[in-house]
Formats: C-alpha cells, structure tokens, sequence
C-alpha cells in the first residue's frame, strides 16, 4: 500500500490568516494520523507565511508517523532539518517569492550542488528524496546525487487528467517511474493529487512509495470532513 502523508500547510495558512492558534497545528496532526494518515507533511518557505520554522520544531515533539520537511536547502532550511531530523527531507527547488512549488530540479545542472546537500543530511541518518520532472533523464541523474528517493512533481498529471487524457496524462510518469526502479531510487509523488485522479495514479504508477497531499485534501476536507477525507484517499491508496 502507498503512504499517505498530509501536508498541513493549509491549516497554517488558515491560523496564521486570522492570528492566534486556530486551527492548531499539534492537534490537527494528532487527530489527522489518528484517521489513518501515515504522514505528516510541512513546507517552511523563509517568509514562514504558513508553516513557521517553530511549527517545525514543535511538530517534531508529536508526530508519531513519518515526518517530511520539504523546501529549498538554504542555509536557514538546512539547519532547520539538521535540528529537527525529520525522517525525511524532500529538497525542492523553490524561489523563495513562489506561491507554490512549480518546478523539479534540473538534476544534471545542480548535480554537485546536490551531491554535497545530501551527504550532509545522510550524514545525520536523514533520508532524503528530490523533487523531479517526470523526464527520464532527470531521473537517472538523479541517481547519481546519493539521494534515497525522488518524488515525481504531478501538476502536468493532474492537468492533462483534468482535460480528459488520461493515457497522455500518466504515460510519461510510467516511463519515469519505470527508470527510478532501474536506478534503484524509491520513489514518492506529489501536488495537486486528489481524490479525483489518485485512484489512476496508484494503479498505473509501479513501487510508488509514498504520496504527499495538502491543498486538494484540506479543501476537500471542507466539504466531506477531514477524517472520512484521509480514509478516502487511504482506501484509493491500496
């Protein structure tokens, strides 16, 4: 079965909108792995307009699940991972102004860059996974910076679903799936996934480990509740 780990950075966006600790972020992650969830998911960007560097810290004292840190290995993001070792580290190349993440890294450009990131988290018995394109090449280059895992950037599947072609939608992350497992590389997913285009994803994506999900989640968690939400994509998942 893949894993689910949920993104909590809409409930941070939603606190920090109003000010004061409603939704409080401890308890939402409490009660969101009680539902089942098997992740809990952040995103610090460095103007901490959602998830703060201290939710970071303070999650870390209660998540019971794994714990994934994602964002752009700045001097400040990488300290903040090395303080808090999170079971995972998710590198994603962000510019600090965007509103959210946009693009894989470009793995054959920033391969040293890489290489010495995460040696340092390794290091520090973190495990680490990339954000990516779906392009082949990527992927395999991507192998050769010592990273554990990639996870495979979904917003062209999620698009191309939308429009009704699913074989085209999905065709190029079979192809870069197929070569992570050649590589040897573990392999996630993840944005703008939802309960409308998970179920075809897990069934057509081989060895996918873990799916990271937030802003389709949490918005349909308003409709639906977020307990019978988390068990719904649980049950897409197996």
């Amino acid at each position: 079965m893949t894993k689910l780990s949920v993104n909590i950075n809409k409930l941070a966006t939603l606190r920090n909108s109003r000010g004061g600790n409603v939704p409080n972020l401890i308890t939402s992650t409490k009660d969101i792995e009680s539902f089942g969830a098997q992740g809990i998911t952040i995103h610090p960007r460095p103007d901490e307009r959602h998830i703060r560097y201290q939710d970071a810290r303070d999650l870390k004292k209660v998540v019971s699940t794994e714990y994934n840190i994602e964002g752009n290995p700045i001097p400040k993001f990488i300290d903040l991972v090395l303080e808090t070792k999170p079971t995972q580290v998710t590198l994603v190349p962000d510019a600090e102004d965007a509103i959210t993440s946009n693009a894989g890294w470009d793995t054959i450009k920033h391969k040293d860059f890489l290489v010495d990131v995460i040696k340092t988290f390794k290091e520090s018995g973190i495990r680490t996974s990339i954000f990516v394109d779906p392009d082949v090449e990527m992927v395999k280059a991507a192998a050769e910076t010592g990273t554990d895992r990639i996870e495979l950037y979904t917003e062209s599947f999620a698009e191309t679903f939308a429009k009704g072609n699913k074989k085209g939608s999905i065709a190029p992350f079979v192809a870069a799936a197929k070569m992570a497992q050649e590589v040897g590389l573990g392999l996630n997913a993840g944005h703008d996934l939802s309960l409308d285009n998970i179920k075809f994803f897990k069934e057509h994506i081989p060895n996918l480990l873990e799916v990271s999900i937030g802003h389709a989640l949490i918005c349909e968690a308003i409709y639906l509740g977020l307990e019978n939400v988390v068990n719904m994509y649980l049950d897409r998942l197996k």
